[in-house]
Order: structure tokens, then sequence, then C-alpha cells
């Protein structure tokens, strides 16, 4: 359960998910493809084809308040997109 964090649910995520049966989440910065499609087997019991991975490096992020300028930097993390096989399909919404 610690490999994946949580799903990403965006509009542009929700639209790959409808039309191309993809998925998104963040995921431990340490995880391979292998334990990512196995965690999602897992905990969604779906059918995985396929895992793409990406690391998104964090920036740099400055504020100007009346106390001065606050530096400051986002956090990296690692998101995957998972391709699931024809048919299936995960509904995040189903707990609600």
């Amino acid at each position: 359960m610690s490999i994946i964090i949580k799903p990403i649910i965006t509009e542009k995520m929700t639209q790959m998910g409808e039309q191309l049966n993809r998925y998104s989440f963040v995921v431990d910065r340490s995880a391979n493809k292998l334990q990512i499609k196995k965690a999602i087997k897992e905990l969604y019991d779906v059918d995985v084809l396929e895992v793409n991975t990406m690391v998104y490096s964090g920036k740099n992020k400055s504020r100007f308040t009346k106390g001065g300028v606050i530096k400051g930097r986002t956090t990296t993390y690692k998101k995957a997109i998972i391709t699931l096989a024809k048919g299936e399909t995960i509904d995040f919404y189903s707990n609600i």
C-alpha cells in the first residue's frame, strides 16, 4: 500500500480514463514499474497492460511578504500512468 500514494483526479486524467482507459497515480519514488503494476493489480483487482512513469522535480518558489522574501521548494514526486486491458475500469468515486 505504501507504493501507491494517491490517484490523480483531474479533468484531463478523467478524459484519458474514459477514452484511452488510462489512469494516473502519484507513487513512491523508489518504486519500479513491476512493483507499481503488482500494487495496482492487488488494490483494484484489474488487469494492467502498461505502466509509464515520470519523475517531476521540485521547483524553486519565492513569495514577497511584509516580513521579507520567503524562499522554498516544492516537493519532487513520481507519477505513473497505468493502461488497463479492454473492458477494465477503476471507479474512484464508489466509496463516497
